[in-house]
């Protein structure tokens, strides 16, 4: 359950307190009747519905036409551009382990941690199975009218996942005439090709409006090695195969090993994708009193990734060594062998590894089908009262399957090792019947599941001096579901793939949530919201929100928001558990480790809620004396506690081996007196220990204005981090392939000029320079720390729009145009940079047609 504090409890009684009291007040007839009369509209944040876009929370909102402009041709890549985003969200470039996957990462507190919203209403988790984010890939742009982005906690208005934030996407409707529209680009270096084409049509009838879409995109594969600024990616893992740590030579002897294997050759920076949408929205009167209204979507999504062949790594049981028992297979060393100096660990065996390229590439690939339906109905209970009602109704379903082509079963392998020992020893390629035996191409399947049943009320209790108290009640029920069944090979850990278990889960939560505004003075109006959630698992959480506008003048508003949050446990969080991870960590008593350790994952069923306290504040100042100019300025904080993390294994490796630390041992699975086999057990387990503490502030300019015969936008948006603490560890202004990039300044700025049918935007977008911790060694051999710098990056794009008449309208434009490089990160995550934060694609070119008849 969720802790309470004083100051929450206070909150929590005076909330209601203020619904108790206000439901007791008569309703003013007259107020009412004259209320209908002004169209009302919900915003990201609250279910209350208001007359302006004017409330205690900062909202970032990208239209249509923008998206457009800067050639986005998906939604994660359009956010991962906002500065309020931090950490790797998966992507277009993340070639190992996302399975495809897009996601966002607002502040950089996890993709888990951002609620995305579909009109307003929760989006399944998707990918390739029991996951606990949406899947972005799911959602075409070309059926979006706008984003969103809402930047203070919300679980008080939208339950578990909005601690961060609310990402809210808007489709398209009420569209009448049909639009035609087809977007293309390539890189400079002739790769990276990408397109999508999609179609809108919709009708107005007396009573309605249906609009029908459907898109097909496409995205082609960028090698890592066809970059010129790519180095040769060093691993001990080689063709030819080594043991006890050499290599045989092209002599036929066993000697020291003095080179690795380039594994960016079979790499990709960007990973192939196509899909193909269907989408509709429908809104129909029944009644002057009620109106249905039903949106529809079905994505199916094919991806590809690409990385070098299988590294093998089997430990062989050496004949005649006394630790070799009898009956257990053996091999025998040879007389090249002997001489090269191989010989038997304390265990009695010796290691032996291979980058199997005889049986070619790892192949990922993914099938994935997401469904999403939602039907409600709402109305006015009496036109005296000015009360409205709404319910609704929303299905979620993804199905994927997803499977490895060339895998190996190590179990096999190590058997034909035994049986075909001249083979494997001579140096030569493995023949075919070889290959057949120790390859199987690996199949997966999974699936989410989601419900949701939800009603409200909402409308205006009575007038004040200042205006109406509104208010907003309702309850709703959700149920989720989802499985994941790996390969039976992987499951019974005889791949050279990580053993993973199935995981299958399910659970159900009830919720009553309830919000009020209240005009205290023409100045000073309160908006405050309380939520209570029942969950099959965990149990109970209750959650508030506190937010306060305040007109100082005409031309200035402050602002600001205090809530409390939390996040339920995931599924496979929940019901995950064992998985194998090969993690990019570091032994800091040896050079010849190689950079990926296999972790073993746990996951708890008794894992409880995270918790989060969050407060923005800051102004909204337009200058009646510079028409068209707005600025806004916010202050935001959040604190995550009892948060579900594993905790650090390369802080546990290093307290355990350099500290001499027993507890980070036994902690982690560490055995120091097991030499080569120390890793072997290696764990991370998940708790409830975790902790995030981040604040920063935002800034943001947007002018319009006319000069020299032209329109002209500016846009300036500035996020400066002030810290981020995970785990009682400082991330402020650091980089690392494992959790991404914290830069303390990103900035965007856009400047647009227009006249008539044409206009020209020039946009660049600033990433900070970031602290590179990483191990080196002195000139005895001896681990420390050490620090390097990635450099700042200044990323240049420029497009340009042309009307050719009311129906027909062209866009091109170019990205990275001056073709920056990426900064150098010692422990990226692939290409020796962290490819989720910098482009690695290079210099691209694109050109759009739309037409509207």
């Amino acid at each position: 359950m969720i802790k309470k504090t004083l100051i929450s409890t206070s909150i929590q009684s005076a909330l209601i307190t203020s619904i108790v009291v206000s439901s007791s007040i008569s309703i003013s007839a007259s107020a009412a009747e004259e209320t209908a009369k002004v169209e009302r509209i919900e915003i990201t944040g609250s279910r209350i519905q208001r007359q302006d876009m004017e409330t205690a929370s900062p909202v970032t909102v990208i239209d249509a036409a923008a998206i457009r402009a800067e050639g986005f041709t998906s939604v994660d890549e359009l956010l991962q551009a906002q500065t309020s985003m931090a950490g790797a969200a998966v992507g277009s470039s993340t070639n190992n382990g996302a399975d495809g996957i897009a996601q966002v990462d607002l502040r950089g507190m996890g993709s888990q941690r951002t609620l995305v919203l579909l009109n307003g209403r929760r989006m399944v988790n998707s990918g390739s199975g029991a996951d606990s984010a949406v899947d972005l890939n799911a959602i075409p742009v070309a059926m979006i009218a706008r984003v969103e982005i809402l930047k203070d906690g919300a679980s008080a208005v939208y339950g578990s996942d909005a601690i961060a934030g609310v990402v809210n996407i808007i489709t398209k409707k009420d569209f009448e005439g049909f639009q035609f529209d087809v977007q293309g680009g390539m890189t400079d270096k002739s790769d990276g090709e990408n397109g999508e084409i999609s179609a809108l049509y919709g009708m107005n009838t007396d009573s309605g409006n249906y609009t029908f879409g459907v898109a097909y995109s496409k995205r082609d594969g960028v090698i890592q090695s066809d970059r010129d600024w790519t180095d040769p990616g060093y691993s001990s893992f080689i063709p030819t195969g080594s043991l006890g740590g050499k290599v045989i030579n092209d002599q036929g002897e066993w000697v020291n090993r003095d080179s690795g294997y380039d594994y960016t050759q079979d790499s990709f920076y960007q990973t192939p994708n196509e899909r193909t949408s269907v989408f509709a929205n429908m809104v129909q009167e029944i009644n002057d009193d009620i109106v249905f209204s039903g949106d529809f979507l079905y994505t199916k999504r094919k991806s590809s990734q690409q990385m070098s062949a299988q590294p093998a790594d089997i430990m062989l049981n050496v004949c005649g060594d006394a630790n070799t028992l009898p009956g257990e297979s053996c091999f025998t060393f040879n007389d090249a062998m002997i001489a090269g100096g191989i010989a038997a660990d304390d265990t009695g065996r010796v290691n032996y590894r291979r980058r199997t390229t005889d049986v070619g590439p790892r192949i990922s690939s993914q099938d994935t089908d997401t469904y999403r339906l939602s039907a409600g109905l709402a109305g006015t209970l009496d036109v005296h009262t000015g009360f409205n009602w709404d319910a609704s109704y929303t299905y979620g379903n993804n199905k994927a399957k997803t499977q490895v082509d060339n895998s190996i079963n190590v179990t096999n392998m190590e058997a034909s090792v035994y049986a075909n020992q001249d083979a494997w020893f001579s140096g030569d390629p493995l023949n075919q019947a070889i290959i057949d035996d120790i390859s199987f191409t690996e199949q997966n399947s999974g699936g989410n599941e989601q419900h949701t049943f939800s009603a409200g009320l909402n409308g205006e209790l009575f007038d004040l001096d200042a205006g109406a108290v509104a208010f907003a009640i309702g309850a709703e029920y959700r149920y989720e579901s989802g499985y994941y069944t790996p390969d039976q090979v992987i499951q019974d850990g005889d791949s050279s793939a990580a053993q993973q278990d199935a995981t299958d889960g399910d659970y159900n939560v009830l919720s009553i949530f309830q919000e009020v505004s209240v005009p205290f003075t023409d100045k000073l109006t309160g908006e405050f919201a309380l939520r209570y959630d029942d969950y099959s698992t965990f149990g109970k959480a209750t959650t508030w929100k506190v937010g306060l506008t305040y007109e100082a003048t005409d031309d200035l508003m402050l602002r600001g928001v205090a809530a409390t949050g939390f996040r339920a446990p995931s599924i496979s969080e929940l019901y995950g558990g064992d998985t194998g991870s090969f993690d990019y960590l570091t032994d800091p008593l040896g050079h010849e480790q190689d950079p990926q350790i296999l972790v073993r994952y746990t996951s708890d069923d008794d894992l409880q809620a995270e918790e989060s306290e969050s407060l923005t504040a800051g102004v909204v100042y337009s200058p009646s004396a510079i028409d068209g100019l707005s600025l806004t300025l916010d202050y935001w904080s959040f604190k995550v506690t009892n948060a579900i993390t594993r905790l650090d294994v390369q802080s546990g490796i290093n307290a355990c081996l350099v500290g001499n630390d027993n507890t980070a041992c036994e902690t982690f699975g560490i055995d120091p007196a097991a030499g080569a086999a120390k890793f072997d057990n290696l764990t991370s387990s998940l708790t409830n220990v975790g902790s995030q503490d981040t604040s920063g502030i935002d800034f943001n300019l947007a002018y319009t204005f006319e000069g020299l015969g032209l329109d002209w936008k500016i846009s300036n948006d500035t996020t400066y981090l002030l810290n981020f603490e995970q785990d009682n560890e400082d991330y402020t202004g650091t980089i690392d392939g494992n959790f991404g990039a914290y830069a303390k300044v990103r900035n965007n700025f856009s400047i647009q000029a227009s006249q008539g049918d044409w206009s020209v935007m020039y946009f660049n977008r600033y990433i900070g320079s970031m602290d590179d911790h990483y191990t080196d060694y002195d000139e005895n051999d001896n681990p420390i720390a050490a620090l390097a710098e990635a450099d700042s990056v200044l990323y240049h794009n420029i497009s340009g729009t042309y009307h050719i008449n009311n129906d027909m309208t062209v866009i091109a434009g170019v990205k990275n145009l001056t073709d920056e490089e990426p900064s150098s990160v010692t422990n990226g995550s692939d290409g020796g940079t962290v490819p989720e934060v910098y482009d690695v694609i290079g210099r691209q070119y694109y050109a759009g047609f739309s037409m509207k008849f």
